[in-house]
């Protein structure tokens, strides 16, 4: 029985010599008068609090949890995780703790987070957060394999998006993925675009003809600013992904492979013409990239809002609210802040 537990019975017994009522003397006191006859009954000396916490009786003594830390960080074992440092010594005869309590300990020690020679890799951070008001100011572009008739042999789709308009900009197919191709296909963009030095941000992934010498060298001469994905983060690159996406599902994508490098150039052509000049994309309020592009969205959309209006004052009962939202989207974000909304960011090609 604690001392703490026995100082209080003497004090309510004290109370009650005195001429206080044991409840009343046990409400002063804080507990209340049937805790108090269970603590004074004899067989019932331990704390029966069911949340109260007691030292296991199998616990290390101070010395033994010494000793884990110090094996732990000898020469033969200072890189291994304990999985690896108990069975080594079970082979040398030795138990000194079971693989848990080893874990538990260092990791008490903060000597678990990382135990390999190497160097742990550094954070890679989060690309910077990029805003389009207008088209050609921030284009998204990869590299996507196509199917051929031989097995195992592939042709290569390069695709250049502009993020504001979703317009596709420019493309190719090769027969390889290649960082001076990559930068033949850039130059011809910016020449038909009348991209001027520092207007447009190129986004793409951490691929080798993205970051190849030949490339960059490429757009430091056409003075286009790179911006890249993590490694490995396909949601830092999410236009291009969607992008690939609507291309690869639509009804009219080939069911077979591709024949050879025409019959996939002369495919991709009517896709991209389809996409920019028919495909009512929901991400710019249904109207086209090529609309988007040109800046005629603007009149499209307000012609569609007048309708609406039109139609809400015929018949203003068939309405609970505002007309359908058909105000054009000013901004679009490329892998934006937290504080941004994450539905702003990219939506389905």
């Amino acid at each position: 029985m604690s001392s703490e537990r026995n100082e209080i019975i003497t004090l309510v017994n004290q109370a009650r010599v005195s001429g206080a009522r044991q409840s009343k003397a046990c409400e002063c006191i804080g507990i209340s008068a049937k805790t108090f006859r269970r603590w004074c009954r004899p067989d019932n000396a331990r704390d029966g609090r069911l949340d109260a916490k007691h030292d296991p009786r199998n616990k290390l003594t101070e010395l033994e949890r010494l000793r884990v830390i110090k094996v732990a960080n000898e020469p033969e074992y200072a890189d291994l995780p304990p999985s690896k440092i108990v069975p080594k010594l079970a082979d040398k005869g030795i138990y000194i703790a079971s693989e848990s309590t080893f874990y538990r300990i260092l990791k008490a020690a903060n000597q678990l987070s990382y135990r390999q020679k190497a160097k742990p890799t550094g954070e890679r951070k989060k690309p910077r957060a990029l805003t389009a008001t207008g088209p050609d100011q921030i284009y998204s572009w990869d590299i996507t394999y196509l199917p051929t008739a031989v097995k195992g042999i592939f042709l290569y789709l390069y695709l250049v998006m502009d993020i504001y308009s979703r317009k596709i900009v420019g493309w190719q197919v090769y027969e390889e993925e290649s960082s001076t191709l990559a930068g033949e296909l850039m130059t011809d963009i910016c020449q038909r675009e009348s991209i001027l030095p520092n207007q447009v941000i190129l986004h793409s992934d951490n691929g080798g003809p993205m970051k190849g010498a030949t490339m960059l060298a490429t757009l430091q001469e056409l003075g286009v600013v790179p911006s890249f994905s993590r490694p490995s983060v396909s949601n830092d690159n999410p236009y291009s992904e969607s992008l690939f996406r609507t291309l690869k599902y639509i009804p009219e994508y080939p069911d077979r492979p591709f024949f050879d490098l025409l019959a996939a150039r002369t495919w991709i052509h009517g896709f991209v013409d389809w996409y920019n000049h028919e495909h009512l994309h929901s991400a710019i309020n249904f109207v086209t990239p090529e609309q988007r592009h040109k800046g005629l969205d603007i009149q499209i959309l307000a012609k569609r809002k007048q309708v609406y209006e039109q139609a809400k004052s015929i018949h203003p009962e068939r309405w609970s609210g505002e007309t359908r939202n058909w105000e054009p989207i000013e901004e679009v974000y490329l892998n934006p802040e937290k504080k941004l909304s994450e539905t702003e960011e990219n939506k389905a090609a």
